[in-house]
């Protein structure tokens, strides 16, 4: 008797393992593998520090048509970055898993473009230096992030009255380093503030700058030449 139970508890053993290994396999389809390396594309853009919230953002994984079916899997699939570089246009996904089907860790490698395009405000047709920037002449539009070389705007309010400091063309950006908000010659407002009183007087710019720029000014009635920081279209502040 204790011979029959000995014999049949060691064919369990043998045996229940494979049947349990077997039922708890998947086979994962080629469509949720792309979808998962999407899904860990868009999981490391949305955490990256330099995310925009308006950006649009196209994940385009490479197509697996006429590729073999994976083997059957012991969850979890794995799927993660293949390295721990910035996301850029073209991007390595690896996918792994443990496989009764071989002796080894079975993977592949899934490439997955990134399209990252931003809300810019571009010309609507041809600006030719020294024109004044007015509502009429831009909108916005989605650009990809690797065609703007510099400083963009989002908002076309930002730059009413601005003037092109070169020739723009049709649909393309306007960047920070092509306008200017004060322009040499200019007739500006200059203000001096604290937390008591505001002076405001007119003068006249002598270089051109940017909000935030330090520049020079001369007063309209004193004369005088003033250092002043760009605070907007016109307007300087003098630092109390």
């Amino acid at each position: 008797m204790k011979k029959n139970t000995l014999l049949l508890l060691l064919i369990l053993c043998i045996h229940l393992p494979v049947f349990a290994s077997e039922q708890s396999t998947i086979t994962y389809t080629l469509s949720t593998i792309t979808e998962l390396a999407k899904e860990t594309v868009a999981k490391k853009i949305a955490t990256s520090p330099n995310a925009n919230p308006n950006a649009k953002v196209n994940i385009i994984p490479q197509s697996l048509e006429g590729r073999l079916t994976p083997p059957a899997c012991y969850p979890p699939l794995s799927v993660a970055m293949a390295s721990d570089r910035p996301i850029n246009r073209t991007n390595t996904v690896k996918i792994s898993c443990i496989s009764p089907d071989y002796d080894y860790p079975w993977q592949m490698y899934l490439s997955v473009k990134v399209e990252v395009m931003y809300p810019v405000v571009t010309a609507i047709g041809i600006i030719e230096k020294g024109e004044l920037i007015t509502p009429e002449a831009i909108e916005i539009n989605y650009v990809d992030q690797h065609s703007i070389r510099g400083q963009f705007f989002s908002d076309t309010s930002n730059i009413i009255g601005t003037r092109s400091k070169r020739r723009v063309a049709a649909k393309a950006p306007l960047l920070n380093n092509n306008l200017c908000f004060v322009c040499k010659g200019d007739s500006v407002s200059i203000y001096a503030k604290t937390n008591s009183f505001e002076i405001k007087t007119a003068g006249e710019a002598l270089r051109d700058g940017n909000i935030g720029d330090a520049i020079r000014v001369r007063n309209a009635n004193s004369n005088r030449r003033l250092d002043v920081i760009v605070t907007g279209v016109g307007e300087v502040e003098v630092r109390m």
